[in-house]
């Protein structure tokens, strides 16, 4: 496990006896660093509760409740950590310590080229900054055909045309890659097991047979709601029904 990270919240204030985020942060910092994980716990959901959002303070929040030897409040927060920052080593590998701790041991299906592709390639950045690559393409596309048009000798005339069509293609990809970005983004509905054990039914209903069983911990993909029940999918492709409250949307 790595320890504590720090962060450098913006200050606000309602007085001058107020405390600021990055006051409270040190505080459960110090918590944490004295063994009061419990404590610590409350104090970095205070800040959550303000509004306050960032992955430092959620991987802050799973390594207290890693400490505390809750399985499904330390993956969910590092899961959240990791959507925030997808490249925060720490929580990356601070989440592979917490899922050994789940009793789910679940076969993922094969993933095909695209799906691979999509996963480590379009979905990690988030759909606003493909909308600045787009835009940056755009602009950079529009250049070079005025460079074209504008152009007298034939050597730079043939360089502009060759790379307004390689600059054109590139966006086109990056509008693309966006809207798959986003469309990934809206329908994609995570959420991670809070309760010990649940039995998921093949029907929203207690009465329903039982499909399959999950403990805490395990993460699942939400595909429909009929009241207070979920239907989910796990990695093996397995679907089944979960009332609301045993699971926790990472979203």
């Amino acid at each position: 496990m790595k320890n504590l990270v720090k962060i450098t919240f913006l200050l606000w204030s309602f007085g001058a006896w107020a405390q600021t985020p990055q006051d409270i942060f040190e505080q459960g910092n110090t918590q944490y660093r004295n063994g009061k994980y419990s404590q610590a716990i409350k104090t970095y959901e205070q800040i959550e509760s303000d509004g306050y959002q960032s992955a430092e303070l959620y991987y802050n929040l799973g390594n207290a409740y890693y400490k505390l030897n809750k399985i499904a409040p330390s993956i969910y927060n590092y899961e959240k950590a990791l959507q925030i920052d997808p490249g925060l080593k720490d929580a990356q590998n601070n989440l592979v310590f917490a899922r050994r701790m789940a009793i789910d041991i679940i076969e993922p299906l094969p993933k095909t080229v695209f799906q691979r592709f999509n996963e480590s390639v379009i979905y990690p950045i988030s759909y606003n900054q493909w909308a600045w690559i787009t835009i940056i393409l755009a602009f950079l596309s529009s250049s070079l055909i005025l460079g074209y048009y504008f152009s007298i000798d034939s050597g730079r005339k043939k360089l502009f045309f060759v790379t307004s069509f390689v600059s054109l293609g590139l966006f086109f990809m990056a509008l693309s890659m966006g809207i798959k970005a986003r469309h990934h983004y809206m329908h994609d509905k995570p959420a991670i097991v809070f309760a010990t054990k649940v039995s998921v039914k093949s029907e929203p209903g207690n009465s329903s047979e039982e499909s399959f069983v999950l403990h805490e911990g395990t993460k699942v993909e939400v595909l429909d709601q009929e009241e207070n029940w979920y239907k989910i999918k796990i990695a093996d492709g397995k679907t089944g029904w979960l009332k609301q409250d045993q699971i926790k949307l990472l979203k």
